[in-house]
């Protein structure tokens, strides 16, 4: 299973971790787990890329980990679009999770 980690101040994602193969399917097949691997780090890029901020990223694929961490401080313009990118990436998990509540375990704190 995969657990999924999303931890909220003020209404707006700080840090998001992921840990675990879901093990819907063998590791290199599992649709489950790219799903994830692709809403996560595409939000990872947008961040970086689009908004242009500068985020702590750690990965084991090996493990199954991933987890980004904002940076503090951010400005009210570079919030709001942090948030744009951040919640959609949520909404795109909700809805895998919906589907593949077996596989995924979603926080929101």
């Amino acid at each position: 299973m995969t657990t999924i980690k999303v931890l909220k101040q003020n209404g707006s994602i700080i840090q998001v971790e992921c840990s675990g193969h879901s093990g819907y399917a063998e590791e290199g097949s599992d649709i489950v787990c790219a799903a994830i691997s692709v809403l996560v780090q595409t939000a990872a890029e947008g961040l970086i890329k689009e908004v242009k901020v500068q985020i702590d990223k750690k990965q084991d694929d090996n493990k199954g980990y991933f987890k980004i961490t904002l940076q503090k401080n951010l400005d009210k313009q570079k919030r709001h679009e942090c948030d744009l990118i951040l919640n959609t990436m949520l909404r795109g998990i909700e809805d895998l999770q919906e589907g593949f509540s077996k596989y995924i375990k979603l926080e929101v704190n």
